[in-house]
C-alpha cells in the first residue's frame, strides 16, 4: 500500500514539474549576428556578444527562457512586427522614427559615432565641401547612413548590408572614409589584424538627430507589460554587479555612462 501510495505521490510530483516546464514563459531574442562585439557568429554558429549577454541576463532576472533568433538588419524590426521574435537586442539607436513603429526599454548604453578612415589619410575635415567627391561608406539601414547621406551629399556614398564588409572595403582602399557606431570601431582598430589599416578620426558624431536617446531595446507598442519588465530587470543588473562583470568582458569604460 505505502508502495503504491509512493508511486501515486511520485508520478503527482512528476506530472506537476513536468507542467511547470511545459507552462515557463518562453521569449524570443532577436539580434543580427554581425556586429562584433555586441553580436556576432561564433566558429560553432552560436551566437555571441555584449548584446547577446545582457539580453540572457535580463532574461534570467524575469525568470523566461530565451531563444535567440538572428535576422539581418534591414529586416530586424519587421521581423519584431511579425512576431519572429519578442525583442530587438541588437545596438538599436533610440530614435524618434523608430519610436513612431516601436517602443524601447530605457537605454542600456549609450552611443556615439565616428568616422574612420585609413592611417596617413589626408582627410582631416570633416565638412561637405572637404570631402566633395570622396568615397564614404557605411552600412545601410542604420542611422550612420542616414548621417552620411544628409551631411555628405556631393560625396559618392556607399551602403553594405553588413558593418563587415564595409570594413573589409575600408581596409582594401575600396572607401576613403566610413563612418560607425564608436564602440565597434574602436574594437576593430585597435584589435582585430585587419582594422589595424586604419584609425578614428575628428570629433564624436553626438548629434540627437542621428545617436538618439542611447540604446535600447525594440518591443512592439502592443508589449508595454514586457518593456517594463525589462526596465526593472536592467535596474537589477545595474545594482546587483551582472552589468559590470559583462561590460568588462568587452570594454574599458562603463558603456551604459560612457565614463
Amino acid at each position: 500500500m505505502k508502495s503504491l501510495m509512493k508511486s501515486a505521490i511520485a508520478g503527482v510530483l512528476l506530472a506537476g514539474s513536468m507542467w511547470s516546464a511545459a507552462s515557463a514563459e518562453t521569449l524570443k531574442l532577436g539580434t543580427e549576428g554581425a556586429y562584433p562585439p555586441f553580436n556576432y557568429m561564433e566558429a560553432d554558429g552560436t551566437v555571441a556578444g555584449f548584446d547577446i549577454e545582457i539580453g540572457l541576463a535580463l532574461c534570467a532576472k524575469m525568470g523566461v527562457e530565451c531563444e535567440i533568433v538572428t535576422q539581418d538588419w534591414d529586416g530586424i524590426i519587421p521581423g519584431l512586427l511579425a512576431k519572429k521574435y519578442d525583442f530587438i537586442i541588437a545596438s538599436m539607436f533610440i530614435t524618434d522614427e523608430r519610436k513612431e513603429v516601436v517602443d524601447f526599454t530605457d537605454p542600456y548604453y549609450l552611443a556615439a559615432m565616428t568616422h574612420v578612415v585609413p592611417k596617413g589619410s589626408d582627410i582631416t575635415e570633416f565638412t561637405n565641401e572637404a570631402l566633395k567627391g570622396k568615397v564614404i561608406g557605411a552600412q545601410g539601414g542604420t542611422t550612420q547612413a542616414d548621417y552620411i547621406d544628409a551631411t555628405y551629399p556631393d560625396a559618392e556614398i556607399k551602403f553594405y548590408p553588413t558593418q563587415d564588409e564595409a570594413n573589409l572595403d575600408l581596409a582594401n582602399g575600396r572607401l576613403d572614409m566610413q563612418v560607425g557606431d564608436m564602440l565597434p570601431m574602436l574594437d576593430w582598430v585597435t584589435k582585430s589584424d585587419d582594422g589595424s589599416c586604419c584609425e578614428l578620426a575628428g570629433e564624436p558624431i553626438t548629434e540627437r538627430k542621428f545617436v538618439g536617446d542611447g540604446v535600447g531595446i525594440a518591443v512592439r507598442k502592443e508589449d508595454g507589460d514586457l518593456r517594463e519588465r525589462m526596465n526593472a530587470a536592467l535596474k537589477e543588473i545595474r545594482e546587483d554587479g551582472t552589468y559590470k562583470a559583462i561590460n568588462d568582458k568587452y570594454f574599458s569604460i562603463d558603456v551604459y555612462t560612457m565614463k
